[in-house]
């Protein structure tokens, strides 16, 4: 009989406790599902993830940028403009420099004002010209010396002083005809705007009372009318000498066309998806793992993204997930070709009447053509080089990328396990992650120790990628892990 009662007992004890565990078990499944992602990764024994757009703000790098000014680049556009045709193929003889008429008198004029923003901060700027000639071409009639102008801001950190980031504008011009290297050429917009933006971001960081740890390259080049030459030249002796490029930030009409429909808040980011340097097996290996839009390019348009919302610039990063307008190109394509993260800024809405036009007016229509200072809006510019400068800031004080980033594929589970090695400058690293079918990360995880993280996130489901992080705050551009099995 006392058997019986306990046995009794004992099987009304297990049914409550399998009751309880039951309801306990629906209420937490519960409360996974209705958080998603975010509530299971809390399992982690690391600190709980946090949404991924937090804003990350640096005082010294607000105070830098609040220096760029509206005035100064549209006094840069004018003096560009006054040159008349810097067509790569117009003058640029000593007469005519003397003259300050053609492509080679704009030349010198740039470097003297790379030399004279150096002269500025005690000689921190290295004033270096690319020179070649370009044999005859669909574009180019005869042999024609092509010559970029560029400045370095060396890094301070012999750790990091080997990594760059480079900012560009190209300063030829046109107009209707390709081959007229004489009648005006103004170049206002495209693209004495970019080069005003390399050029202002060149005044104020290297006057900036911040030391770099990593190399930061003011660039403008020629020859982009007639075929992407001068980037062309630059990319390949970069790759050849093996140059650690890390970003390239190429402004191309920037001007904030004021004869357009224009929307003066934002700025348009353009960014390759596969890769122009990626092999035919690496092309299927991203196709396997729908990498299709995490390339280095669309990696530092989101880090752009990432700037904007911590920097207030005046314009907002518009994403443009492919690598440039329909019928035109860029110098950022070039950079691509050789396998460097490079992106393109161009204004909202374009005025075709004001690029690649000869100057004049349609009295019948009302249509005045011609690419004049007029049609600036030179704030706007302004705001474009604010949050240039803001993003080679950021990238030149982070520490460097984890470099090897593996995710773990050797079983059939629903964790996710990374590795990485650990980057010059780093004090902690951040996992971040997002849906396959998400623009921008939506998730990031600290990880303040080691070189490895597991999440109750299923590498299946989401597009993870880590960044290092200095003790300031200061985030490297994402790594995107490849799989280990």
């Amino acid at each position: 009989m006392a058997n019986q009662k306990n046995s009794a007992m004992a099987e009304s004890v297990s049914f409550r406790c399998f009751s309880t565990n039951l309801v306990a078990g629906v209420m937490v499944a519960l409360a996974l599902a209705s958080c998603g992602p975010l509530c299971r990764a809390q399992e982690m024994a690391q600190e709980p993830p946090r949404v991924a757009a937090d804003r990350h703000t640096d005082a010294r790098i607000a105070e830098a940028i609040r220096q760029v000014s509206a005035d100064h680049i549209r006094q840069t556009i004018e003096k560009l403009v006054g040159f008349q045709n810097r067509s790569t193929i117009s003058a640029q003889g000593e007469e005519s420099i003397k003259a300050g008429k053609g492509i080679g008198a704009a030349r010198e004029w740039i470097k003297a004002e790379f030399e004279r923003y150096s002269k500025d901060c005690g000689g921190c700027l290295e004033v270096k010209t690319d020179s070649f000639t370009e044999q005859p071409g669909e574009r180019i009639p005869k042999p024609t010396e092509i010559t970029n102008v560029y400045a370095v801001l060396r890094g301070t950190d012999p750790r990091q002083a080997n990594r760059i980031v480079l900012v560009t504008g190209h300063y030829d011009s046109r107009n209707s005809d390709n081959f007229n290297g004489t009648d005006p050429a103004p170049g206002a917009n495209d693209d004495a705007s970019g080069t005003a933006v390399s050029l202002e971001c060149a005044r104020v960081l290297s006057k900036a009372q911040i030391k770099f740890p990593t190399t930061i390259i003011f660039l403008t080049v020629a020859g982009e009318e007639q075929g992407l030459y001068g980037s062309k030249h630059f990319a390949q002796m970069a790759k050849q000498q093996g140059w650690k490029i890390e970003a390239v930030l190429n402004n191309d009409i920037v001007g904030g066309n004021l004869g357009a429909d224009q929307d003066a808040s934002v700025v348009r980011v353009f960014s390759e998806g596969l890769p122009a340097a990626a092999t035919e097996a690496e092309i299927r290996r991203i196709r396997a793992l729908g990498g299709e839009s995490d390339s280095l390019s669309r990696e530092l348009a989101r880090y752009i993204a990432d700037v904007g919302r911590s920097y207030d610039a005046g314009v907002k990063p518009l994403l443009i997930f492919r690598l440039d307008r329909f019928l035109r190109g860029g110098d950022h394509y070039s950079f691509n070709q050789q396998g460097f993260a490079a992106v393109r800024f161009t204004e909202f809405r374009e005025d075709f009447n004001h690029q690649h036009q000869n100057v004049r007016t349609d009295d019948a229509n009302c249509i005045e053509y011609g690419d004049l200072p007029k049609f600036i809006d030179f704030a706007y510019v302004a705001n474009v080089a604010l949050l240039n400068a803001a993003t080679l800031a950021s990238l030149a004080l982070a520490p460097a990328p984890p470099a090897n980033v593996r995710m773990q594929t050797k079983n059939l589970d629903n964790d996710t396990t990374l590795t990485w090695e650990p980057s010059a400058g780093a004090a902690a690293y951040e996992v971040a992650w997002r849906s396959t079918n998400a623009p921008d990360w939506e998730y990031v995880q600290t990880v303040s120790s080691g070189a490895r993280a597991t999440l109750k996130v299923s590498k299946d489901n989401v597009i993870f990628a880590v960044r290092a992080v200095d003790a300031a705050g200061h985030r490297s551009l994402p790594v995107v892990p490849e799989p280990e099995r």
